[in-house]
């Protein structure tokens, strides 16, 4: 998964998550991305710093300056009070919760084909069957594969709680 910085035509600057350069790539020509300020197609990366962490220095990566600019402020009584910790644990719940939420919307609202997943997807693609939301299990070679042949896929998020 990649991270890019992304701002539109109208100056707003927003982050987004693809499988790959050439997914960011493809979705941008087809005009699926979208500023969630505004609505318009016309957004571009941003220039970012890389974010490297060295063996001795994992789990301490400090984010770069960008993101701070980039992130609109949360104000929560308990991020007002206690300070940048406090706001980066309420931003971190705030993420986990949304990130719930789209999971369960996609297993309500999807069919779970389990480990026909990529022939499936396969076969709605080449119009063999009707197109309609799924989910399902994919080894990450089926998952490239599908990428390679231009079929769109993303992985569910995981959440830490999911691993207990």
């Amino acid at each position: 998964m990649i991270r890019y910085a992304l701002h539109c035509d109208q100056h707003h600057a927003f982050e987004s998550w693809f499988q790959s350069s050439s997914a960011y790539d493809s979705q941008i020509r087809r005009k699926l991305v979208t500023c969630p300020i505004c609505g318009s197609a016309k957004v571009d990366k941003a220039i970012m710093a890389p974010r490297i962490v060295g063996k001795k220095g994992r789990g301490r990566a400090t984010p770069p300056p960008e993101a701070a600019a980039t992130t609109a402020p949360t104000t929560t009584p308990e991020a007002t009070q206690s300070g940048p910790t406090s706001l980066m644990m309420a931003q971190e719940r705030e993420l986990r919760a949304k990130l719930k939420e789209l999971r369960d919307h996609i297993v309500k609202n999807a069919d779970n084909v389990g480990e026909r997943f990529a022939n499936e997807a396969r076969a709605m693609h080449y119009g063999d069957k009707e197109h309609r939301p799924i989910y399902g299990e994919a080894s990450p070679e089926e998952a490239k594969s599908l990428i390679d042949e231009g079929i769109e896929v993303s992985q569910l998020p995981t959440l830490p709680e999911d691993r207990n």
